[in-house]
This record gives C-alpha cells, sequence and structure tokens, in this order.
C-alpha cells in the first residue's frame, strides 16, 4: 500500500525582520518515515518547525493531512495531530515530572488512552517512572530530555516534530536517545527530525533535506546523502 504524504510544506518563508531566516522552501513529509532536516546553526531548521507549529507568521503554505495550517493557532494544531519538542526542551522546571506529562494530556478525554500513553512513557524511559514525584528542574540534560518526548507522546497525534534531541547530551544518551526515537517511529508515529548530529540523524531517517542559509540545498534518501561527496564532508566529517 502506498504511503500518504502527511505534511506538505509550499514556497515557505519567514523573516526576522530584513533578515530571510527561511527563504521558499518546499519539501514533503511522507506518512510513516523519518525525515530529517540538517544544516549548520543558522541555517533556519528551527524556524522551519516553529512555522509548522504555527508558533511564528510565515508566507507560504504548509497543509496537514490534507488540511491547510495557514492561520491556525498552535493549540488548533497541537489538537489536529502534531506535536513538537522545541530545541533546549522548555520543560515546567518546578513541576514534577508526573504534573508536567498531566499538563501534556489536555487534549486527552479519555481516560483508558491516557493510562495506556502513560504506561507506552515508562516503558520507553523507565528513569521518568521513578523520579515520577521528582522536579523536572532537578533532573539530568538526558532524563528532561526523555520527559519533554514523553509529554509530546502523552499529547498523542501522528506527526512529531523533534528539534534537537542529542543536544547537550552525552555520546551514550545520544545514542538511546536516537533509539526510542526509533521505536516511536515503529510504534506508527511519523517523525520530523532537525539535528546537528548528521551521522545519527541519517543513520535513522528514511529521506534527507539540507539546509543553508535558508534554502534545501540538497535531499535524497539517506543513502544518497551519506554518498555524496559535499555532504559528507561539510556535516559528517568524512
Amino acid at each position: 500500500m502506498n504511503k500518504q504524504i502527511i505534511l506538505s510544506v509550499k514556497d515557505l518563508s519567514v523573516s526576522y525582520g530584513n533578515i530571510n531566516a527561511v527563504n521558499g522552501i518546499t519539501f514533503d513529509v511522507t506518512e510513516g518515515q523519518i525525515v530529517t532536516l540538517i544544516g549548520a546553526n543558522g541555517a533556519g531548521k528551527t524556524t522551519l518547525l516553529r512555522a509548522v507549529s504555527g508558533l511564528i507568521p510565515y508566507e507560504g503554505t504548509v497543509s496537514f493531512s490534507g488540511i491547510n495550517l495557514k492561520g491556525k493557532t498552535p493549540h488548533e494544531i497541537i489538537s489536529g495531530g502534531i506535536t513538537h519538542v522545541p530545541e533546549g526542551r522548555a520543560i515546567f522546571g518546578t513541576l514534577t515530572v508526573m504534573e508536567n506529562l498531566e499538563l501534556s494530556a489536555w487534549v486527552v478525554k479519555d481516560k483508558g488512552i491516557y493510562r495506556e500513553r502513560l504506561r507506552h512513557i515508562f516503558s520507553l524511559f523507565p528513569k521518568l517512572e521513578e523520579r515520577k514525584k521528582q522536579l523536572s528542574g532537578t533532573l539530568s540534560g538526558g532524563e528532561q530530555q526523555m520527559l519533554a518526548i514523553g509529554r509530546a507522546i502523552m499529547t498523542g497525534g501522528s506527526l512529531m516534530l523533534l528539534d534537537e534531541p542529542s543536544m547537550g547530551l552525552s555520546p551514550l544518551l545520544v545514542k538511546e536517545i536516537f533509539k526510542v526515537i526509533l521505536d516511536i517511529n515503529k510504534s506508527g508515529k511519523t517523525i520530523l527530525l532537525v539535528e546537528q548530529n548528521a551521522n545519527m540523524a541519517l543513520h535513522i531517517a528514511n529521506y534527507g533535506y539540507v539546509l543553508e542559509t535558508g534554502k534545501i540545498v540538497f535531499h535524497g534518501s539517506k543513502e544518497v546523502l551519506s554518498g555524496n561527496p559535499k555532504i559528507r564532508e561539510a556535516y559528517l566529517g568524512v
């Protein structure tokens, strides 16, 4: 069975004053895949995710499951099936782990679904269950990233936007987080991943786009991108 395009971005542009952070980007995300956006700092990756989530104004078109998202508020977009794990995690440090997860369940009306998602989160991240009464601000960086991903799982949706999940983590924790990303994808969720660790991102992705100064300059399967000499030299360190 052919997979459907779940997210379609057409001619998307974002400006901050006189600065064009994203300049006419067009790309698609296919249902069930992991699609990665790679590029240097300032390439426009985070800006692009923020536009898809409705957090900043933009020119162009963003469609999710055939529905135009232009003009929709962030909470409408979340309710419609897109979750966003932001760069820097943005957890509520003065709340406990459980309180963070409970706040993220505001769209969940069915208690059975709530319990099932909680079980799923704790199966992926046993440390969160151990620390569920602990203040989130006292967690390690890796545990905070686990909580940020757990909140997105609790909210639900079919598309997860992940912004720099490996930032500030040890190599061992990076491997653990990327294994979880694969597990989440295998459970049925489509993932759009922004990641500076291009090696890890391309290792798990089905397809990738390379951004430079707000534009897509290369795209293709992970095999195509990993085999491109320019990309290998600029982003993969080989």
